[in-house]
């Protein structure tokens, strides 16, 4: 396999509104990013990828771009993103930025001038159709509204959008427009960024006719339709191949083989992707669900492509509340997530406040919740006669908020986010986790995640390594071996808040005796159980030996 500085590295991802507000206005900035730099790297992180920062009415957290060459207020400016950019360099590490090219803002002058007449030449930079009789013009469903489609009064016909009305999606099949794209593309990596992760990628290209479908509500219509790779070809033509970057699409609906169509060492569209068959069809923790996930992707790429381990972003609740436990075993279950997460095939993510366990959060009235998404669900089901409470109740699990809450930095008021007012309300366990706090503790989550990932960069096996799923049947426990070059390293995972046994494997019984210990996440300082050939697994123990 080709060896690749991005598929070695460890990425941060930094939803920098809820990182850190230097002016205190409320609302986290650059400036507050470039103020906690050393922290990051002092974690040990290769990547920091950054959430959209362009001009945005901020309808959707900044995913509804107006203005594709300018920094949002709320953010900073450009003198200081060029300011973060060579302090990221300085300090060894490179910078990614979101690319959001599927859909603008309704604010983009692009879109003004569209839906100003029929006849205007950047009509068709977006997509128009009349409507039918009784109604838009086909049946689908959007993420965020019951309908792809919005009438627009000024010239009696529909826009299409794949997300909220306020976020009208470009039309890809006009030339004219993928070539201003592709120059905005060119401006940004001339500033000197190291790549780009790529918003819902895939929905580019758009179902032929735009035909009714049969089960409206399962909205995979939206993504991978014919003409999709000739897109990312020609954008890798165009623009990608001419930098030394990193590329990662956003691709929704994905089977391993689909996704090797957009990643493939000689497909030459992008380097890696995210794939969603855990956070977008996993809600809560399914360990047989989870291996063969892991099983059929690992499959997929082993000769070629590359994939990305995560468990939490922006878009999804915090893993130690959804797939871990965020009680009783908070920072045992954390540190086993995190030893999964860096030992599994592909390029592992951590999101902001996922190296000190932080969770999700309860508000109580849908007012205090921010996330279009939930809050346009919200109405929606209401406006079928379901009471509010019940509503509420089940949209908080999985609601997006879980993890844009504030970044807790100590036990001072707002949790060190900001001298103002929070843009959103701090979680209320802010005084019980902090950095401050993980920081001082030499057994912190913190300090788990710098040991794991500097024995990533200091052992190939972890990165390149075979893997094998060494716990079939098991109910509780996950045990995979990574293989490279003669080394071969054994990752045994309880997780269950209950004590497990596991044995290993007979092809293992020579080397056990061999054994040493690598990591754990509990005090386990002998390899005395493995050697023995049964090893007794405390409540979301983590173990890596190598064998």
């Amino acid at each position: 396999m080709n060896r690749a500085w991005w598929k070695e590295a460890v990425v941060y991802q930094v939803y920098w509104r809820s990182f850190l507000d230097a002016n205190g206005d409320g609302i986290g900035d650059l400036e507050g990013l470039m103020l906690k730099l050393d922290y990051i790297k002092s974690l040990g992180i290769d990547v920091i990828w950054l959430n959209p920062i362009y001009e945005s009415p901020d309808k959707d957290n900044g995913y509804d771009i107006a203005d594709y060459y300018r920094i949002m207020a709320k953010a900073g400016t450009m003198e200081q993103f060029k300011q973060l950019l060579d302090k990221v360099h300085e300090l060894g590490m490179k910078l990614i930025m979101d690319l959001v090219v599927n859909h603008t803002s309704e604010q983009h002058a692009w879109f003004e001038e569209s839906r100003s007449s029929v006849d205007h030449p950047k009509r068709d930079w977006y997509i128009w159709k009349p409507g039918k009789p009784d109604g838009p013009p086909n049946n689908w469903r959007s993420y965020f509204e019951p309908s792809t489609w919005t009438y627009d009064e000024r010239t009696g016909e529909y826009y299409f959008h794949s997300f909220a009305k306020e976020q009208p999606d470009l039309n890809w099949e006009n030339p004219e427009l993928r070539q201003e794209i592709y120059r905005m593309m060119r401006f940004w990596l001339d500033q000197g960024i190291d790549g780009f992760r790529m918003d819902v990628i895939n929905l580019l290209a758009k179902l032929e006719g735009f035909p009714d479908a049969e089960h409206p509500e399962n909205i995979d219509y939206l993504g991978n339709n014919p003409g999709i790779h000739e897109y990312l070809q020609e954008m890798n033509r165009e623009v990608l191949q001419h930098y030394d970057i990193m590329t990662v699409g956003e691709i929704p609906f994905v089977t391993p083989e689909d996704g090797l169509l957009y990643v493939g060492d000689n497909r030459k569209e992008l380097h890696t992707l995210f794939h969603f068959q855990v956070a977008d069809d996993m809600p809560t923790w399914d360990l047989a669900r989870y291996k063969e996930i892991q099983e059929s992707w690992y499959e997929a790429f082993r000769h070629e492509g590359w994939n990305s381990q995560f468990l939490n972003n922006h878009d999804h609740t915090r893993q130690v509340s959804r797939y871990g436990n965020d009680g009783q075993y908070r920072v045992q279950s954390a540190k086993q997530l995190a030893t999964m997460i860096h030992t599994l095939p592909g390029t592992p993510y951590v999101f902001q406040g996922e190296e000190i366990g932080m969770t999700g959060v309860r508000f109580s009235t849908i007012d205090e919740y921010h996330d279009i998404a939930m809050k346009n669900k919200y109405k929606e089901e209401i406006g079928k006669g379901r009471a509010p409470d019940e509503v509420l109740h089940s949209l908080q699990p999985l609601s997006r908020d879980n993890s844009r809450t504030p970044i807790q930095w100590d036990g001072s008021k707002h949790a060190g986010f900001t001298e103002g007012q929070p843009w959103m309300q701090v979680n209320p366990n802010y005084g019980e986790i902090n950095v401050e706090r993980d920081l001082a503790a030499q057994d912190s989550i913190f300090a788990y995640y710098q040991q794991l990932i500097a024995l990533r960069k200091t052992h190939a096996v972890m990165v390149y390594g075979d893997y094998r799923d060494q716990s079939s049947g098991e109910e509780h426990v996950y045990a995979y071996s990574r293989s490279l070059d003669g080394e071969t390293w054994l990752v045994i995972l309880n997780h269950s808040d209950r004590e497990q046994s596991y044995r290993l494997p007979a092809s293992f019984a020579d080397r056990a005796t061999n054994a040493s210990f690598v990591i754990g996440n509990l005090d386990r300082s002998t390899s005395d159980e493995v050697r023995e050939g049964t090893l007794r697994l405390r409540p979301y123990e983590a173990l890596i030996y190598s064998l």
